[in-house]
């Protein structure tokens, strides 16, 4: 249980007021009797509610906003512009956005960001892939909570999705459609919901062609999207199948990694393997060559998390609406269109 004023206040022998005014570094307090009062809230680990310092209406106006320190490390060109959405929606209505990141494998017992410990926020935003474990703990403190880009088994949330499937069609259409028939999927991480869109959206865009690849065009796994498991994935692809014409990645990192072990293996891009990615990230247009990808509105993401979760705090609905935001094909240099 979470200790209250009322036991710091029993336990450091002051009132409720006392305490209060320590908490808000107010004056006319002993150095004795703030030490005493500060020693005693680090012993019952309290954590004032900041929220019940402001309007009668209890809201704060802050909206708290959580990635796994993984997504935020290594995945940051995509989930800090799907941030910055956030924050530039927010600051339209004076709403304050608070980032924190937690433990990738984040555990029941682990700290939660402060500003929900204090219950220093209205309601939470979180982006990417979290453990169940996060949630059942913010759960607990019965605040909203809208999710970005993924969609937990636990329970139904509301959710601003990315529209995978066509996204996984539009792109192995486009790889077609430039004559090539065997055609790779590459992607970690099978096991998140959008990676798993993006393959059916794969199979569905062959099967509708009448292409039938089999499975040793797939290679997939359950680690982390990144370009060391980029490169993993191109060598086991290239060690089982040797005609591959074509390689969709299913996302930036991947797509780097990939074309980092073409490179290694002097096989040029795109005259000797076409390459597509997912997501569309700034750097896409500077790698050498440009890298034609499926490009996800990040900024609107953000902005479509913070207008839904702000209609929530306000109607205090339970709503679990879902937001599936568009995707475009962008074409640039990575892919070679075969004579059919």
């Amino acid at each position: 249980m979470n200790s209250t004023i009322k036991d710091v206040a029993y336990k450091a022998n002051v009132s409720i007021a006392t305490v209060s005014l320590v908490t808000n570094n107010g004056g006319r307090i002993s150095q004795e009797t703030r030490r005493r009062v500060l020693k005693t809230i680090k012993k019952l680990d309290y954590h004032p509610s900041r929220s019940a310092r402001g309007l009668a209406s209890r809201k704060t106006g802050k909206i708290g906003f959580i990635l796994t320190e993984e997504h935020f490390l290594r995945t940051e060109p995509f989930y800090s512009r799907v941030f910055l959405g956030a924050e530039f929606e927010a600051s339209k209505k004076d709403n304050y956005v608070l980032l924190a990141t937690v433990n990738s494998s984040f555990k029941k017992n682990d700290p939660l960001p402060r500003f929900v410990l204090e219950r220093n926020y209205d309601g939470v935003v979180i982006a990417g892939r979290v453990p169940d474990e996060l949630l059942n703990a913010l759960l607990k403190y019965k605040m909203p909570i809208v999710i970005i880009d993924y969609i937990p088994h636990m329970q139904d949330f509301p959710s601003i999705l990315i529209d995978n499937l066509r996204g996984g069609m539009l792109a192995t259409e486009y790889l077609i459609n430039n004559g090539h028939k065997n055609i790779a999927f590459v992607g970690g991480e099978i096991s998140h919901p959008s990676i798993m869109e993006r393959l059916q959206g794969y199979k569905l865009a062959l099967d509708r062609a009448n292409i039938n690849n089999g499975n040793g065009l797939v290679v997939t796994n359950d680690e982390y999207l990144s370009r060391q498991n980029g490169y993993k994935s191109a060598e086991i692809l290239f060690n089982r199948k040797k005609n591959v014409t074509a390689i969709f990645a299913s996302n930036n990192a991947t797509s780097i990694g990939v074309m980092q072990y073409l490179k290694d293996n002097n096989l040029n891009i795109p005259d000797d393997i076409s390459l597509i990615g997912f997501d569309d990230v700034e750097a896409d247009m500077l790698i050498d060559p440009p890298l034609t990808t499926i490009r996800v509105p990040k900024l609107e993401m953000g902005t479509e998390a913070v207008q839904l979760l702000r209609n929530i705090i306000k109607t205090e609905s339970t709503t679990s609406k879902k937001i599936i935001v568009p995707i475009e094909l962008i074409v640039r240099k990575s892919v070679k269109k075969l004579n059919i």
